[in-house]
């Protein structure tokens, strides 16, 4: 029997031993049928993890080709190239520095799987260049970033699809129709949690010389220059503020996403109220806070967000997910499915399953945003940015001790302390993509 708890082990174990080799479509069974002309060419930027699962369920179509990789670490690059060459019998050409593979004409999508750090640079470059962008959550690493990113996708006319594919998913719209129906009355409280052991990394190591093949100064890109360590690096970046936002951006947006969705809310609460630190592992090596409690308000219901790493239990027994409280039951939902739990005999418990497939079906309806040029993807430039600007709201809050209420027209908290944690300060020679409204 398959439980969360196993599916989730498996999933990750997959994705780590290179599960998105076992979905590429063999050669053999690709596209003999299908002209050149009907070809989707395809690049990735950023090859390691969620890149590579990205590129995986875009490889399943035949008319899709992986012409480019990018990466800095010239193992994890050389090693994907060998792999899709192995599957496609067609070797892509390998770039380190991903604004060589952007001056391709031949390019008509570019993923976008790189730190969140990276994803503003990348993401607004890629648009300029006239390509097509699947990028992952969150889409950037500061709201300011965030608000650059739409510009650049309204600006150049370009199809964008953000990684939050819960957007796609058949028991998450199921979820949607329930909510949309009041079955479950006045819903004053959705509770939003994620709490998982990889956010308490572990006891601070040494720095050490920089891994051979590995372009680290690339890696840091705008972000501060600073020396090498391993901590600090591959996927255990997320819990440093120069490059992400610890389980709040990692986790936050995807189920803060489904929040809004189902409450919907399409743009800033009435103000955002926060406590976190370093509680639990006060000795660990994470910046960001391995307890984080949210609260944001609107006129007539609030959402929170609650995480506390190093541990894999919570509510509703639950690691992670969400719960609808409305005055006649509950709607708890994950990814593994969802159930409605009455508030007595006002309405009657139900149980509903997940098939697994909203990633794939996210990539389904991006591709064929593309091909009929439809700018309303499942999740859009705007929908992505307003979920990691809920995510780095929390976080400001939490950072500054303060309650706070986002002018998002005005992009200001007029906080001083907060408003300086809008905008990353660039390193040179990378500059913020600067445009006039």
């Amino acid at each position: 029997m398959l439980t969360r708890r196993s599916f989730l082990k498996k999933s990750s174990a997959a994705v780590a031993l290179g599960m998105a080799h076992s979905l590429f479509v063999p050669d053999s069974v690709a596209a003999s049928k299908i002209s050149a002309n009907d070809k989707i060419r395809v690049a990735l930027i950023g090859c390691r993890s969620m890149g590579w699962a990205d590129l995986s369920d875009f490889m399943r179509h035949p008319e899709v080709d992986c012409v480019a990789l990018c990466d800095v670490d010239r193992n994890i690059l050389q090693n994907r190239a060998a792999e899709i060459e192995k599957s496609r019998s067609k070797r892509p050409d390998v770039y380190g520095d991903y604004r060589k593979l952007l001056e391709r004409k031949d390019i008509d999508i570019v993923i976008i799987g790189t730190p969140d750090h990276w994803h503003c640079l990348q993401m607004t470059d890629a648009c300029s260049a006239g390509k097509d962008v699947y990028v992952e959550k969150p889409i950037a690493n500061s709201i300011a970033e965030c608000d650059a990113m739409v510009k650049a996708a309204e600006r150049y006319e370009r199809v964008v699809q953000v990684g939050q594919q819960q957007r796609s998913g058949e028991h998450w719209s199921d979820m949607k129709r329930f909510i949309d129906g009041g079955t479950l009355g006045k819903i004053a409280r959705v509770d939003v949690w994620a709490n998982f052991t990889y956010g308490a990394l572990g006891k601070p190591v040494m720095d050490t010389p920089v891994p051979e093949g590995v372009d680290f100064d690339m890696w840091l890109g705008p972000a501060p220059e600073r020396t090498f360590n391993a901590q600090r690096f591959h996927g255990s970046w997320r819990m440093f503020w120069d490059y992400g936002g610890g389980l709040l951006t990692d986790w936050g947006v995807h189920l803060l996403d489904m929040a809004l969705w189902g409450m919907n809310v399409s743009g800033m609460p009435k103000r955002v109220m926060a406590s976190g630190g370093r509680w639990a592992y006060p000795e660990n090596v994470p910046e960001t806070f391995d307890t984080l409690s949210v609260v944001y308000e609107y006129d007539n219901f609030q959402i929170r967000w609650s995480n506390l790493a190093g541990t894999e239990t919570g509510p509703y027994n639950r690691n992670y997910g969400l719960a609808f409280q409305g005055t006649n039951g509950t709607l708890v939902i994950n990814r593994e499915g969802w159930e409605v739990i009455p508030d007595g005999k006002k309405m009657e418990p139900f149980v509903g399953k997940a098939d697994f497939n909203d990633h794939r079906k996210h990539v389904d309806n991006f591709l064929e945003c593309v091909k009929s040029r439809f700018f309303d993807t499942a999740c859009t430039i705007q929908n992505g940015s307003l979920c990691a600007k809920y995510a780095h709201l929390g976080n400001i809050s939490a950072r500054t001790g303060e309650t706070l209420c986002y002018n998002d027209a005005k992009h200001t908290f007029k906080n001083k302390e907060a408003d300086r944690l809008i905008r990353p300060d660039y390193r040179s020679p990378w500059r913020f993509p600067d445009w006039k409204d």
